[in-house]
């Protein structure tokens, strides 16, 4: 049995579900943080919340594809399960620390309106 291709399909599974999991929560609640740098233009604030949600999935979905060429030979299935632990964990948190560079970018955009 071919492990690899079974990770694949588990690994994509996983991380495609976290990715619009979290997309979608932050698309929904991103609203308010957009509407504060463009006041009185809600049309302008929905458009921009759309192109930061499809540039999210795009960067993440395609990063997840990337990684599968780093994968090595997997010998059995306590393999598999370390290695699709492991590179779920590695997506997580990148989109944790992607979204935290985001909000901290924002409050300071924000900031510099404000004042």
């Amino acid at each position: 049995m071919n492990f690899n291709i079974v990770g694949y399909f588990i690994y994509l599974a996983i991380t495609t579900f976290i990715i619009v999991k979290v997309g979608r929560i932050c698309y929904k609640n991103g609203n308010i943080y957009v509407a504060e740098l463009i006041p009185n233009h809600k049309d302008i604030c929905q458009k921009t919340n759309q192109v930061l949600l499809m540039a999210y999935y795009l960067l993440n979905i395609g990063y997840c594809a990337m990684t599968i060429i780093s994968w090595q030979k997997i010998q059995s299935s306590t393999q598999l399960i370390e290695v699709i632990g492991i590179k779920s964990a590695v997506i997580i948190f990148i989109i944790s620390a992607l979204h935290y560079l985001n909000i901290f970018i924002l409050t300071k955009y924000i900031q510099k309106l404000i004042n």
